[in-house]
């Protein structure tokens, strides 16, 4: 068993360190920062804003570029009321079009214009650059493994369901 471990595998709790405190807010004002400078260079070199952003990339992903509303939500991680005042916004500046839904009258489908399409590749090269400059050249090659090694670790911690079953599977 490690130092930190109890038996059955359960960890033992203790407080976080003034160092971890500190690791911690460096990780949140960064990552702030981080989406201020991206949000900000995606306006002036696009006119859309970073929620625009999501939503034209989600449904860019789409299957036939459209997507049920509430599907939509869900895979942006939006409140349904935040959703429909953004896509009210965005269907008036013709980036998308909202038509009910044909299988049931309660939900619309909300589709990717051509209008919408332009302006998000329109937008993806210049993005990508800023992504780049402020993020990727930050960052040595040795850096991005232990980035990723650090954030698969917090994805695993905050998802263990979907680490379990891949788990489960190969025991079979």
């Amino acid at each position: 068993m490690s130092g930190g471990e109890r038996p059955g595998g359960a960890v033992a709790r203790r407080r976080m360190t003034s160092a971890e405190l500190s690791i911690w807010r460096s990780l949140v004002d960064t990552t702030t920062e981080l989406r201020r400078l991206l949000g900000a260079q995606l306006s002036q070199d696009s006119n859309l804003s970073p929620a625009d952003y999501q939503v034209l990339l989600a449904l860019s992903e789409a299957e036939g570029r459209r997507m049920r509303s509430s599907v939509l939500a869900a895979t942006i991680d939006w409140e349904r009321s935040r959703l429909s005042h953004h896509l009210a916004r965005m269907e008036r500046r013709g980036l998308i079009r909202r038509d009910d839904c044909a299988t049931d009258n309660r939900g619309a489908e909300v589709f990717l214009t051509d209008e919408g399409t332009d302006a998000f590749r329109g937008a993806t090269l210049p993005h990508t650059r800023a992504i780049k400059r402020h993020f990727a050249d930050a960052l040595t090659s040795e850096q991005f493994d232990a980035l990723d090694g650090i954030l698969r670790s917090l994805r695993d911690h905050l998802h263990p369901e979907q680490v379990e079953a891949p788990k489960r599977e190969g025991r079979r």
